[in-house]
């Protein structure tokens, strides 16, 4: 080793001031030679995402790399490599003594570094120094063409060859080695080149894989004719050099020559636009980057993501997820202007099982591409979302059952409603927020007399805004907050008096979570993605669902009650139901600018929205064909409703239906201490008995 240090130090020696000569460094000491341990980060690898059932569905790498043991990469590889690279690998120790002497004469004619002589140990070194870069100019020192980096390389193949074999050394070269377009690594070389894997190349493949280390830029195939050239030449010159040394016949490598370059530039995997669920793929990498649990920093967290060499099993279910897409398609086109957009969640969980949208995702400019999710709010890549219309008054409807109100209770609500006042609506920092000059009227139902049930299932505006005033803004408020609702743009909520007609803008996700906790009997759970990790040292961390009890069971019992009566006497009763205990909110907003519906089962959760991306304000949804049909005016069950519906039925299709459980009737099945009496009328007849009509007794309330 300490004559081998000698002769190297004397090959790197700086030149003469001037030219008159050159001083030459003969003792090791002089410079510190000794071994160095090196610092071996993990390779940057592929991380790989699966849905619930461990199916890949996306990638995520910085580097596209998937390290492989030697015994799973072709002998005609290492010898390729060898042979070009350092043909005395498994002779000579750290050092080169031929190559060094070698580079010795080279440098002293050009008066610099201009030949290293590395090792593939050496060369393995720099690629462990070039990865750990975090910054350009760590970069730019692990390449710098000087002796100060050479002597360091040095020092640390000393330590690596102490500390490990040369098979070792050879298996973590040929890991680390970038070969071009993309590819690190031999296993991901060769399947972007050849699209074998590494264990499966050919000599002519190998030798073109071994030909392309020396300059992976220059030789690049992906670049154009002229690359190609290089690499072809390059790979020839590994050939010959290979029948030189005996590893082959000179025949065998005159008719490796002849075959083409071959390279097929295999498409990496990873990226949410060749995902099958890119909009649940955007998601989850939104989730990890944004996510403390992932790491402190967002610096660590991409890390994390894009080098980790991850697999991470998510929440997504391929037969839920194949439902709504199917649904989608059925009744809206990715060319229409409007667009469809469903989340489904698990109720008691918060798993979201499905993201679909009416538009495939991209970031090609493309008219029916859309470039941010669709389905989700801004924190996970989506945008500002639309106004969630009705689907709002089921908080105002909670808040109600929560302060006492009974499903019968009710009273008389006009064709429009005006505040008297400003102080006749109050926001939660207890501003009066009324607005005496704007009166609200109603797009669906009829005025009268109205119960809780009523005027839920026919979605009757001045009567909700009636309830908002009885039971509180801010207490509707802080009820839709407790259920996890927040502005898809991250902005604070707007609380102005139309709160409960769904004015502020809401993404799917958000809005099936919140109705998903009505279905688990009040238990709210974060919107929950991942559900495990595993790294690539195979430590696995499992994530469980972040839940708490938002509502009191029998006031979630009595809701599902009452939004039943939706789909079936109300605004979805045309649509119908789905065939088990069903629950939900048809929305609607003003003059159709966006509609939407929101149900639940105690199995499965479901929110759609539609509305025009160009802006609903302007592009109304009045006079449209959507998925080939002709709208005068578009309603919640118009066309959100039909999706969820046809959703519905094919992901739970094979899961046994879960009864809602009954609602207390000695709570909220009467009107209790408000009811002023109780007429029992005597239905109307005539000649041949009682004429068909409702025979119930009526119930009178006090205003």
């Amino acid at each position: 080793m300490g004559a081998a240090a000698g002769v190297l130090v004397a090959g790197i020696a700086l030149p003469a001031v001037g030219g008159a000569g050159v001083g030459l460094v003969s003792a090791v000491e002089d410079v510190g030679l000794e071994p160095r341990d090196l610092a071996e980060p993990p390779l940057a690898q592929v991380s790989v995402v699966q849905d619930v059932k461990g199916h890949e569905i996306a990638r995520f790498y910085e580097q596209y790399r998937e390290v492989v043991p030697l015994d799973h990469i072709a002998d005609i590889m290492k010898t390729a490599i060898i042979s070009i690279e350092d043909y005395r690998f498994y002779e000579h120790g750290p050092i080169d003594i031929e190559g060094t002497v070698r580079a010795l004469a080279k440098n002293l004619q050009s008066g610099g570094v201009a030949q290293g002589g590395s090792s593939i140990t050496q060369q393995y070194v720099k690629q462990v120094l070039l990865n750990a870069a975090q910054t350009e100019e760590e970069k730019n020192k692990a390449l710098a063409p000087s002796y100060a980096r050479k002597l360091n390389e040095l020092r640390y193949a000393m330590g690596v060859e102490e500390k490990y074999s040369k098979d070792e050394i050879l298996e973590k070269y040929l890991n680390i080695a970038y070969f071009g377009a993309g590819a690190y690594g031999v296993e991901a070389a060769a399947k972007r080149f050849f699209g074998v894997s590494a264990s499966e190349l050919t000599l002519s493949q190998a030798a073109t894989l071994a030909g392309a280390v020396q300059d992976p830029n220059a030789t690049d195939p992906n670049l154009g004719k002229t690359s190609r050239d290089r690499l072809l030449k390059r790979r020839n010159v590994v050939l010959d050099r290979m029948a030189e040394l005996n590893k082959i016949t000179k025949d065998q490598a005159a008719e490796a020559k002849k075959a083409r370059l071959g390279y097929k530039g295999t498409p990496l995997p990873g990226g949410c636009e060749s995902s099958t669920y890119p909009y649940f793929c955007v998601y989850v990498r939104n989730e990890i980057l944004r996510n403390p649990d992932f790491g402190k920093t967002a610096k660590q967290r991409l890390a994390f993501l894009n080098r980790g060499g991850l697999t991470i099993r998510t929440t997504i279910d391929p037969t839920m997820q194949a439902a709504a897409d199917k649904a989608i398609r059925k009744w809206v086109h990715p060319s229409d202007n409007p667009v469809a957009a469903e989340a489904l969640v698990q109720p008691g969980t918060g798993a979201i099982k499905a993201m679909a949208a009416s538009r495939p995702y991209g970031t090609r400019k493309s008219r029916n591409q859309m470039s941010y999710n669709l389905v989700a709010d801004a924190a996970h890549g989506g945008g500002i979302g639309f106004q969630a219309g009705s689907t709002f008054k089921t908080f105002t409807l909670l808040t109600a059952l929560k302060q006492g109100m009974k499903i019968n209770d009710g009273f008389s609500a006009g064709a429009g409603y005006t505040a008297p006042d400003y102080s006749t609506f109050k926001n939660c920092a207890g501003q009066p927020i009324g607005d005496p000059g704007h009166t609200v009227t109603n797009d669906e139902g009829s005025p009268g007399w109205l119960t809780l049930q009523t005027g839920t299932w026919h979605s009757v505006n001045t009567f909700f805004m009636e309830l908002e005033r009885r039971v509180g803004l801010c207490g509707v408020v802080k009820t839709a907050k407790s259920l996890g609702i927040h502005r898809s743009d991250g902005t604070a909520l707007k609380e102005f008096e139309t709160f409960t007609l769904g004015i502020n803008e809401m993404d799917p996700v958000t809005v099936a979570n919140a109705y998903a906790a009505i279905g688990a009997r009040g238990k709210y759970c974060t919107p929950m993605a991942i559900s495990r990790i595993t790294d690539s040292t195979g430590k696995t961390t499992d994530y469980r669902p972040k839940c708490r009890q938002a509502l009191d069971p029998e006031v979630a019992d009595a809701a599902a009650h009452v939004l039943s009566g939706v789909l079936t006497k109300g605004t979805m009763a045309a649509v119908g139901g789905i065939g088990r205990d069903a629950a939900g909110k048809t929305g609607t907003n003003d003059d159709s600018s966006s509609a939407w519906f929101a149900g639940f089962t105690p199995d499965l959760a479901g929110a759609v929205s539609l509305g025009d991306p160009r802006g609903t304000s302007k592009y109304k949804l009045n006079g449209v064909t959507i998925g080939g049909r002709y709208y005068g005016s578009v309603f919640g069950a118009s066309v959100p409703g039909p999706i969820w519906k046809d959703t519905m039925m094919g992901a739970l299709r094979g899961v046994p239906p879960t009864d809602f459980t009954p609602v207390d009737a000695e709570r909220f099945g009467g009107c209790g201490d408000s009811c002023r009496s109780v007429v029992s009328v005597t239905p109307p007849t005539g000649d041949d008995g009682p004429l068909p009509g409702d025979n119930t007794p009526v119930t009178i309330l006090p205003n």
